[in-house]
């Protein structure tokens, strides 16, 4: 792995330490339900303090459609930030203005400031190359060096990730450091058996990653919204289920280029179907070839993978030597619709094998459905960017690090 990384810095005691994490974490209302990537951003932050660094964060929340918006104010992330520290941490109320300079200017060392919300500044997520850079130049001239440490925004050509990384001397923080030592694994050097777990809402999401490690897996298993395609494309009904009926004939090649080269993909032998799209509907279990022959008919909707389902998946789990899952198997947060993401994450948790949780809506599923970080050998904090890394693209803000 090649990589500029911390050590290339050198002495960075009394430096302006500008850090590009992700601290894009879930909200109901103003109260964070899930801090995992703020939790991710601490060790690369703990060593910058301990170096005496003034730690200057960078990050984004939501899409605020380039103005500033209260609703996606970093506020609610620096003070989890400021308990989880055990230390103040000021929130400046702008990103390159008054404020951020004010204060930047303030600070000491080892301490640690936010400043507000990137994409609040339309420049951030431009398409214009000048206009990324101009932005960048501005947040550049707030520090010293520029460290990346959000792995979930690498795969985007944006200013605080990609042009920052040019404008100042940059290195990779360990979050990212340890996600690439992760990816490789799972691409160079897998144990085998080797299953893939994938689910999620659309087959279009996942094709290449299921392009890319078709040839490099022993199995994988389809769940979630995108499975009602895999069926259609095996000639099934699915009634009112989420479906991409541009996107049943890839999934019928998908299933033939499995069977060529001796790949298990396996679908669900039965499915959870409802009748409407919430918590307390009237459901049933089928056969995953009969979803229309519910009381519901051609308006059923499955939202689950059914019990047979969730052990077979579960036993080819066990029996692997190394699983990738991104993407719960149905509506996890209604709690009838559950149980196929929760043995999914239970045979992950028992498994003696490496086992690794793909970011995004499979972290947060775990971790609302009682499960530990520790239960799991990795979790990612980037669904988008592993998947990119696993489907073989490069990657900017890897790109600007000096990844090769």
């Amino acid at each position: 792995m090649k990589l500029r990384t911390l050590d290339s810095l050198g002495d960075l005691s009394g430096k302006k330490v500008l850090v590009r994490c992700d601290l894009n974490v879930p909200l109901a209302g103003r109260d964070i339900t899930d801090d995992g990537r703020i939790r991710a951003s601490l060790p690369t932050i703990v060593r910058l303090r301990e170096q005496g660094a003034r730690v200057i964060v960078l990050s984004h929340l939501g899409r605020p459609e380039g103005a500033p918006d209260e609703r996606f104010s970093l506020a609610p992330a620096a003070h989890r930030l400021a308990e989880l520290l055990g230390t103040d941490v000021p929130l400046a109320s702008d990103t390159v203005g008054p404020s951020a300079h004010a204060t930047v200017a303030a600070m000491s060392d080892g301490d640690v400031a936010v400043l507000e919300n990137v994409r609040f500044s339309p420049a951030e997520t431009s398409k214009d190359d000048d206009a990324r850079a101009s932005f960048a130049a501005a947040i550049a001239e707030l520090g010293d060096v520029f460290v990346s440490d959000g792995f979930g925004v690498v795969h985007r050509k944006q200013a605080s990730v990609y042009e920052l990384a040019r404008a100042l001397p940059s290195a990779a923080g360990l979050l990212i450091e340890t996600e690439l030592r992760v990816l490789e694994k799972l691409t160079a050097t897998p144990e085998r058996p080797y299953t893939v777990v994938l689910g999620g809402s659309k087959v279009s999401d996942k094709l290449g990653v299921i392009s890319h490690l078709l040839p490099r897996v022993d199995t994988i298993l389809i769940g979630g919204g995108m499975l009602y395609t895999f069926l259609a494309a095996q000639g099934h009904a699915v009634g009112a289920s989420l479906l991409e009926k541009d996107q049943i004939e890839t999934c019928r090649d998908y299933l033939r280029q499995a069977s060529e080269l001796g790949v298990d993909i396996i679908l669900p032998p039965d499915i959870v179907v409802a009748a409407s799209f919430s918590a307390d509907a009237e459901h049933v279990v089928v056969s995953a070839d009969s979803i229309e022959e519910t009381p519901f008919g051609a308006s059923g909707l499955g939202l689950d993978i059914g019990p047979e389902a969730a052990e077979l998946f579960a036993t080819k789990i066990r029996e692997s030597k190394t699983v990738f899952w991104n993407g719960p198997a149905g509506v996890f947060e209604m709690p009838a619709f559950a149980n196929g993401t929760r043995r999914i994450a239970s045979a992950l948790a028992d498994m003696s094998g490496f086992s690794v949780v793909g970011g995004g809506d499979s972290a947060a599923a775990v971790r609302t459905l009682g499960f530990a970080d520790s239960d799991f050998g990795h979790i990612a904090t980037g669904g988008g960017a592993s998947l990119e890394f696993l489907e073989g693209k490069t990657l900017p803000g890897l790109e600007a690090l000096g990844w090769q």
